[in-house]
């Protein structure tokens, strides 16, 4: 079975750990003659040879020149920093607002030539009208109690999703039918984002599947994830972003929406499942 993206992010930390431990332990030293030697306490170096503190870049540099290994910090900063990078806590990425959170996916957006999206739970961002992405971002903005700028967050939210329109890429979206009847604005601007999904579905460069209720599972219901080209994949759970980059792991998510995307409707049979979600909002 595959390893799960919060477990493989778990260990490239503990990976780090380990190696930390053995440049230690290579050099001969206890845990509290390291500690003394970088001016810690002792029970630091403790955290982070089990993994339970993520080093920072200093840390890394005086573990490995109180080990008289300065020459393996590089490589080991580069670890540390691609293990942070894989599980992103939204506590962390949105303490600042949740423009910035929008703004910082810019890059990797207008890089990406093909996108792979699963949606199990909310309209992908970038086909959300206005009225939709601020009942979304007014819900996690209160529930996350965060700087509240849901405006600028939406308005930032809609700029990154001009890539739809721009540059002649790729999108390849799927959405399991119940996204079109929750209710997370109000009833208008639902209509409005399902008659957005009908009027984006046109463009050629846009495949738009409904995984219908009825459909036999191959795949069960996923969390909701976005594959950018072949070599990342961002997966969304309730406390953290985390990336996926690992070839056989991105791997396993391309195969799982190749599955999903056989079992969704295209064309008019997806185009009919919208409408009807939009006729059961009279």
């Amino acid at each position: 079975m595959s390893r799960s993206p919060l477990s493989s992010a778990q260990v490239a930390r503990a990976s780090v750990a380990a190696r930390l431990d053995e440049i230690r332990r290579d050099a001969g030293l206890t845990g509290q003659e390291l500690a003394e030697r970088c001016g810690w306490h002792k029970s630091k170096s403790s955290r982070l040879a089990r993994g339970k503190t993520l080093p920072s870049d200093a840390d890394i540099r005086a573990w490995c020149a109180a080990c008289g290994a300065p020459e393996q910090a590089g490589d080991l900063i580069a670890a540390s920093r691609n293990a942070e990078s894989m599980y992103a806590q939204w506590k962390h990425l949105h303490r600042h607002g949740l423009r910035r959170t929008q703004e910082r996916t810019v890059p990797l957006y207008q890089r990406t030539g093909h996108f792979r999206v699963y949606a199990s739970n909310l309209v992908p961002g970038m086909l959300q009208t206005a009225g939709y992405a601020r009942g979304v971002l007014r819900s996690i903005t209160d529930f996350r109690g965060t700087p509240d700028e849901v405006d600028q967050a939406v308005q930032a939210r809609l700029d990154r999703s001009r890539v739809v329109r721009e540059g002649g890429r790729r999108f390849a979206l799927l959405v399991e039918e119940a996204v079109l009847r929750y209710r997370v604005c109000d009833d208008d601007a639902l209509a409005e984002q399902l008659g957005h999904m009908l009027a984006v579905m046109a463009q050629p460069n846009v495949s738009l599947g409904v995984i219908p209720f009825e459909a036999r599972r191959t795949v069960w219901p996923l969390e909701a994830f976005y594959a950018f080209d072949d070599g990342q994949v961002a997966v969304e759970t309730l406390t953290a972003e985390i990336n996926v980059t690992a070839p056989g792991e991105v791997h396993t998510y391309l195969r799982a929406f190749a599955e999903l995307s056989r079992i969704a409707l295209h064309g008019p049979p997806a185009r009919a499942r919208i409408t009807q979600a939009i006729d059961l909002l009279g």
